[in-house]
């Protein structure tokens, strides 16, 4: 089930209020985490007596009761998840959500969207408070929202259990699914040398994700580790939209001599490569090979199909989602909650966009 928008979890009793009061006002009132006030509320004996008390006290002062509908969820199976998204990528959102929905229904949960600009520091806020006032009990956060210090650092302060996907390292303020975007860089540069190509365009993802830096180095790693003479890399600045790989590719084409491969980052980015090799009269890839990254739809709704890298995306948002409601769970028991650096095995996808280098 897919919800937008606030769903108090509490309500204010009386009249004359101007908005729906939420279990965070409780919580400041009693100088507590609003887990602990949905358990008191809730009636869990993991809570302390003192602590009950002062929870307690402070609904009472503050004349709020419990939201039944609320209530009837926190104490069922079920749980509210909330998933922050923002992706200029269409076909990389797509299959995530498709994997997230399908996960939650399996786990019976609750999956709530919530979009928002990572460019605007009091939009993020924003976005994590109208989370925090629907109640949820943990969040996801695919790429780019996983890389943001705003959002990480009011969840935690807010102290929700939280999933990054698909960031470039391991943080330690939280959970990580992801691949090691390193090592499949490079594996695929080594596999574009093996055809014969010396000279290769690499385009760059967008510089507020971990992940691009990461495939930048192995990109790098291989050709300076590479038992063959090769060319300086030619490298341009994309942003994981097909509009930037235009960009990006009409310089790399423009260069002389032009670069024989180009290895984007991100598959929108590869499809904007073909496009403006089409456009300039060049075949790909008999002329000009074209890698990319991820294997989403787009690689093979373009032609030729795009030899790519495969990052299981559906499969890490099911994986996040999991470890998430595994989380929520030792939390609502009182067990520790260390961060965990899931790793999720990647491939290499060889299809009809990269071949032989042509001869010089």
């Amino acid at each position: 089930m897919v919800h937008n928008g606030d769903m108090p979890s509490l309500r204010k009793l009386g009249r004359g209020s101007r908005r729906g009061t939420t279990i965070h006002d409780v919580a400041r009132k009693a100088g507590v985490s609003p887990m602990t006030v949905s358990r008191v509320v809730n009636g869990e004996r993991n809570v302390r007596e003192t602590t009950r008390e002062t929870v307690l006290a402070a609904v009472k002062d503050l004349r709020y009761a419990p939201n039944p509908a609320a209530r009837s969820l926190a104490g069922a199976q079920s749980a509210r998840i909330g998933l922050l998204y923002s992706n200029p990528s269409a076909a990389y959102l797509s299959e995530f959500l498709l994997g997230a929905l399908d996960e939650s229904t399996r786990k019976s949960a609750q999956l709530m969207l919530e979009k928002c600009e990572v460019s605007s520091a009091p939009g993020e806020r924003a976005a994590v408070r109208r989370l925090l006032d629907a109640g949820v009990a943990g969040v996801i956060l695919p790429p780019p929202v996983c890389e943001s210090h705003v959002i990480l650092t009011e969840l935690r302060k807010a102290g929700i259990p939280t999933v990054a996907v698909a960031t470039g390292r391991f943080r330690p303020d939280a959970s990580c699914v992801r691949i090691d975007d390193y090592k499949a860089a490079y594996e695929m540069t080594c596999y574009l040398l093996t055809l014969g190509h010396r000279h290769i365009g690499f385009v760059k993802g967008h510089p507020n994700q971990t992940a691009s830096g990461e495939r930048l180095l192995g990109f790098e790693a291989a050709l300076r580790e590479a038992d063959c003479k090769t060319e300086p890399p030619s490298i341009e600045q994309g942003f994981f939209s097909y509009r930037s790989g235009l960009d990006a590719a009409e310089k790399l084409l423009a260069l002389q001599p032009r670069p024989t491969a180009i290895f984007a980052s991100n598959d929108d980015m590869a499809a904007a490569v073909v496009s403006v090799a089409h456009r300039r009269g060049l075949d790909v890839p008999r002329h000009l090979s074209v890698v990319g990254f991820d294997d989403t739809a787009t690689a093979t709704t373009v032609w030729p199909e795009l030899t790519t890298i495969r990052q299981p995306i559906a499969k890490m948002a099911e994986a996040a989602l999991d470890l998430l409601i595994r989380k929520i769970r030792k939390r609502r028991d009182g067990e520790a909650q260390p961060s965990v650096d899931r790793l999720v095995a990647h491939e290499l996808v060889v299809r009809q966009s990269a071949a032989a280098a042509p001869a010089a």
